[in-house]
C-alpha cells in the first residue's frame, strides 16, 4: 500500500505495489531504478538486515512495527508518535544467506 500526505494533512492511499520476484530488492540491481525509489519510508512487521540496508542505500527509511492497521501506522509515523515494537522474530527457514537478525546478530535500531 502506498500512502501520501496531502497538503491538508490528510493521508491518501495512492496505490498498491505487487512486484514480481525480479523486482524484489534482493534480486534487483542496486544501480537500476526501482518502484520504491523516491518513497520516504517503508513500514513493515519484519525484514532482514540486508533488505533494510539496500533500502537505506536508496534513501528509504525502514520502520519496523507490530501495528497491523496500515492507516494507524502511517498516521503515527507522520505525527511523530511512537509505533509499537515489532513482534519477536519467529520465522523458520535456513539462515545461511537470509540476512535476518535472528541468525545471531542483533537487530538494527529502527
Amino acid at each position: 500500500m502506498v500512502f501520501e500526505a496531502a497538503s491538508d494533512n490528510q493521508i491518501v492511499l495512492t496505490g498498491t505495489l505487487d512486484l514480481p520476484m525480479e523486482m524484489s530488492i534482493h534480486e534487483h540491481p542496486a544501480e537500476a531504478a526501482h518502484p520504491l525509489d523516491g518513497i520516504d519510508a517503508l513500514i513493515t512487521a519484519s525484514c532482514g538486515d540486508g533488505f533494510a540496508k539496500r533500502l537505506a542505500e536508496r534513501g528509504v527509511r525502514v520502520i519496523l512495527t507490530s501495528e497491523t492497521d496500515p492507516m494507524t501506522a502511517v498516521t503515527a509515523l507522520l505525527s511523530g508518535a511512537a509505533l509499537p515494537a515489532p513482534a519477536a522474530d519467529d520465522h523458520d527457514h535456513g539462515h545461511e544467506a537470509c540476512g535476518c537478525h535472528c541468525s545471531g546478530t542483533s537487530p538494527a535500531a529502527g
